[in-house]
């Protein structure tokens, strides 16, 4: 079983570590058996927490050492340095392999230890020239949820949190899964927001109970045909001018952009949970062609095809017992 170390530091903001204990802690295999053992650990047995309050922590950071992945959670403003003891720890785990994520301000821990040298990472908009300018060394990006290097991860605001750690739920075990944590956590495996998401994945939303709501769900009906504004704007009823503004009232998309990035969720889809070649996926995701369909979907997703079959291909589905 997968084992996740939670850090939790004096003046440990408390959402930001509760979040990832719920969300890998509520994570289910298909058979129903926890998909991770979550230790919370800390570098004394009684940490304080911002609030105003102590946490008792029955694990010490040996458990870094043991654990396949280490979430080191943000503190208060008014927290001091980590101690050499904790950054020595983490240098120690990731010099081990340990996938190491921070959460919010969690980031200046890892910079503190040398571990965001080279890389990019995010944090809290907020705190964000503050990371860029005592660490220089650190390429901050303010303006997505979560960064992903492969064995660092750093992810933005706390709610930020949910959205990498079901990305890496995904990444270890699958799509199904990572889709049951998500409903588990009341959460879209993908969301939209003010701070743009790494990696694009869930569908564009439709506006239930408005206007829009049939001929959107026409379009995703028929991804594999040719959709044009026309057929579109006159399924409406509404003419290409109307329905491209009422379209932009409600979804805060153009027709166009929102008709691509379906057609992107789509193929995501398909080559997570099938085994086609990606010749039939461009065919089913409405592309023109094989070529144009890697090439936007390199563009829009920030990988190919192939490496993001290789990267979240479902192994299996979720049970319908475990459902919500």
């Amino acid at each position: 079983m997968h084992s996740v170390a939670i850090l939790a530091l004096d003046d440990v903001v408390p959402f930001d570590m509760a979040a990832p204990m719920q969300v890998f802690d509520w994570t289910r295999l298909p058979d129903g058996r926890p998909g991770y053992r979550v230790r919370l650990c800390a570098e004394s047995p009684e940490v304080r927490a911002d609030g105003g309050f102590s946490l008792r922590v029955e694990h010490g950071l040996d458990a870094l050492a043991e654990a396949d992945t280490v979430v080191v959670p943000g503190r208060s403003p008014a927290a001091g340095p980590p101690s050499p003891r904790v950054l020595a720890a983490l240098r120690d785990a990731a010099a081990a392999g340990t996938r190491i994520a921070s959460v919010c301000v969690g980031a200046f821990v890892l910079a503190e230890a040398g571990l965001l040298d080279g890389l990019r990472a995010t944090t809290h908009w907020v705190a964000a020239d503050e990371l860029a300018r005592r660490f220089p060394a650190v390429e901050v990006q303010p303006d997505v949820l979560y960064v992903d290097n492969g064995q660092i991860l750093t992810s933005a605001g706390a709610a930020a949190a949910l959205d990498m750690c079901l990305h890496m739920i995904r990444r270890d075990l699958g799509s199904a899964v990572a889709a049951h944590a998500a409903r588990m956590s009341v959460m879209p495996l993908e969301r939209e927001g003010g701070q743009a998401q790494f990696i694009v994945y869930d569908h564009p939303p439709v506006p239930r109970g408005s206007t829009l709501e049939p001929v959107l769900e026409w379009v995703e009906d028929n991804l594999a045909h040719e959709i044009t504004l026309g057929a579109m704007a006159a399924r409406s009823g509404m003419s290409e001018r109307t329905f491209s503004r009422r379209f932009r009232e409600q979804t805060g998309s153009t027709p166009l952009q929102w008709l691509l990035r379906a057609r992107v969720r789509r193929a995501q889809y398909l080559l997570e949970n099938t085994a086609h070649p990606v010749e039939r996926i461009a065919r089913q995701a409405g592309f023109g062609s094989p070529t144009a369909f890697r090439e936007r979907f390199r563009r829009v997703v920030g990988t190919t095809p192939q490496s993001y079959r290789a990267a979240f291909h479902a192994k299996d589905a979720v049970p319908a017992a475990a459902r919500i």
